[in-house]
């Protein structure tokens, strides 16, 4: 794990090592144990590292035999023991035990297509001496970030957008119609960046800069097209399938040179990997978690109650609110651009407590997208019904009895669920999904926006990048659509910078083993039935934990990861707000 950074002149003019070590130095937090950078006259590249997988000789850059493919990566890939057998095999030498050095001999066999190959999480850069090519590749979903820029002549990339901001004369400009998609979405959704001109490299993308020419490429897309239906009789053998292929991912990603452990919620993903991590691992499995002093939010029993059963070796911390005050200098730091989530907050503390005793956690994120865990699906599917009611009645008797109760600081509660459901009840699926999630509506951003910035918040201009979505899925039905949504938008921009942001600035990697590419191909092949069967979530997910973690945690209701922000703000920290 570390940060990577570099530049290519699209000009053929030199580049000057001493910005890309500029570059470097700003992703510090992401590895602290060594740095490494190489310079090619017309590019240069770099890295920060967290020494994960051999700890003596996986220093990066990473060069093949005869020193024309360098590589820089930050992230893991899982299949790198299959994938060194088969290129030994094809007579390529191997100089170091790094899992990151299969890319360049995979890239050296079979070219652009090398990045179809690899099961990991990464951000990746490859220059090719003998063409002069620079290729930058991001994961499959997105969960290590990579950015990039064209200034001055030259093409620059980074992990971390800050580091732009290292580049001599490099401008520092508001994008506003980033800004605008922000007051909506809560975060900047890619591919777009706060910063005007600065972009976010695709999930499943490569690009590639030769010849002064720039081309970026997709080479995965998701798919949740129509299955055909799963007859009751299959489902115990699919509910093993799933199980089977979870245990089979979490051993990938617990490989690792150094100490491991588990975020635990006490929700059936998180607690899902505990199992099969329980069931893979040779030693005893260390898991974390974070607590609040307010009931409706804290899940600290919950997972106290899954460690036990599991057997694991459990530590855990109460988040007050004097550490919010305390850290909200702080997160800004380390964010590089906007961000509503106030959940980074207890996920930072919680990395960090983490990382006082483990450098590499897994975590539960993605199993909601993957296998409907929200409860807006469900609305989706209670809206078909409800929208039968006649709009008279609907505006004039309901929604005035819903926008009448009073609001509760709970988390979760009941006139904050309803509120949001009338709230775009009538909006085509895809808005009607963004406003449900949050942020602010076209109209309230008109309210707030000075009309001197003249900025466009039109219904067209916030949500035109849904329809670029939808576009891709409109063969789909509804609640696949939505599942899209969530994967392609709110799990990217907001779920997995969470993470990526929270857990590096501390120097701890967090793997998501849910998204390896494993259970990525099991998800995309089940019916929508399997996921949200009638009203139940995760259908087929609670079938595969039966009896693997307790009962009354399959059963009890999702609240996610809050924070009690709206009781703090009317009380401890009223006078800071």
């Amino acid at each position: 794990m570390c940060g990577i950074c570099g530049v290519v002149s699209m000009e053929g003019a030199s580049v000057d090592i001493s910005t890309v070590r500029a570059m470097n130095s700003t992703m510090t937090h992401r590895g602290p144990d060594s740095s490494g950078d190489v310079l090619f006259d017309v590019a240069g590249l770099a890295m920060r590292r967290l020494a994960i997988i051999d700890l003596v000789t996986g220093q990066q850059p990473l060069t093949s035999e005869d020193g024309q493919v360098t590589v820089v990566c930050n992230g893991e890939i899982y299949n790198h023991a299959e994938l060194r057998q088969l290129l030994t095999g094809a007579g390529h030498q191997f100089r170091t035990s790094s899992d990151c050095e299969v890319i360049v001999h995979a890239y050296e066999q079979y070219g652009e297509q090398f990045v179809t190959m690899l099961n990991g999480m990464f951000g990746l850069a490859i220059w090719d001496s003998r063409r002069r090519r620079l290729i930058i590749a991001r994961d499959r979903v997105g969960i290590k970030p990579l950015y990039y820029t064209v200034f001055d002549g030259s093409f620059y990339f980074a992990s971390e957008a800050k580091s732009f901001l290292a580049v001599p004369g490099f401008p520092r400009q508001l994008d506003l119609e980033s800004l605008n998609y922000f007051l909506t979405y809560d975060y900047v959704p890619t591919p777009r960046s706060i910063f005007r001109g600065v972009n976010k490299l695709r999930p499943g993308h490569l690009l590639v800069v030769e010849d002064g020419e720039i081309s970026d490429r997709t080479y995965w897309k998701f798919s949740f097209e129509e299955k055909e239906p799963v007859k009751p009789a299959a489902i115990p053998a699919l509910a093993e399938q799933l199980w089977d292929t979870l245990r089979s991912a979490v051993k990938l990603e617990t490989i690792s040179d150094v100490p491991l452990g588990v975020f635990l919620s006490g929700g059936i993903d998180s607690s899902a990997v505990a199992a099969a991590m329980v069931e893979v691992s040779n030693t005893p499995v260390n898991t974390f978690s974070i607590g609040f002093d307010e009931p409706s939010f804290d899940e600290s029993a919950y997972a106290r109650r899954v460690a036990s059963y599991l057997g694991t070796h459990h530590e855990e911390m109460i988040l007050e609110p004097r550490m919010l005050w305390e850290l909200i200098p702080k997160v800004g730091s380390f964010m590089d651009e906007p961000f509503s989530d106030a959940s980074i907050i207890p996920t930072h503390l919680l990395s960090s407590f983490t990382r006082q005793n483990v450098t590499v956690a897994l975590g539960g994120d993605g199993g909601d997208e993957l296998f409907a865990g929200y409860s807006t699906i469900q609305a989706h599917r209670l809206a078909r019904y409800y929208r039968m009611v006649p709009r008279a009645i609907r505006n004039s008797v309901i929604s005035p009895l819903v926008n009448a109760m009073p609001s509760s600081t709970r988390n979760m509660s009941l006139d904050f669920k309803l509120k949001r459901f009338i709230r775009g009840i009538d909006r085509p699926i895809a808005e009607r999904h963004q406003l449900w999630l949050g942020g602010y509506s076209p109209a309230e951003k008109r309210d707030l926006i000075r009309p001197e910035l003249s900025l466009d918040t039109s219904e067209r201009a916030t949500f035109d990048i849904l329809d670029e979505h939808l576009s891709l899925c409109r063969d789909y039905d509804e609640l696949s659509q939505v599942l899209y949504f969530d994967m392609k938008m709110y799990l990217e921009g907001d779920i997995l910078v969470k993470v990526d942001r929270a857990s590096m600035a501390c120097s701890l990697e967090v793997r998501v083993p849910l998204l390896n590419n494993l259970m990525l191909d099991f998800a995309q092949s089940l019916p929508i039935d399997m996921k949200l069967h009638g009203l139940t979530r995760k259908f087929l997910l609670r079938k595969a934990v039966e009896n693997r973690i307790p009962d009354d945690i399959i059963k009890r209701p999702k609240k996610g990861f809050g924070i009690p922000i709206a009781k703090w703000f009317r009380s401890e920290l009223r006078g800071y707000c």
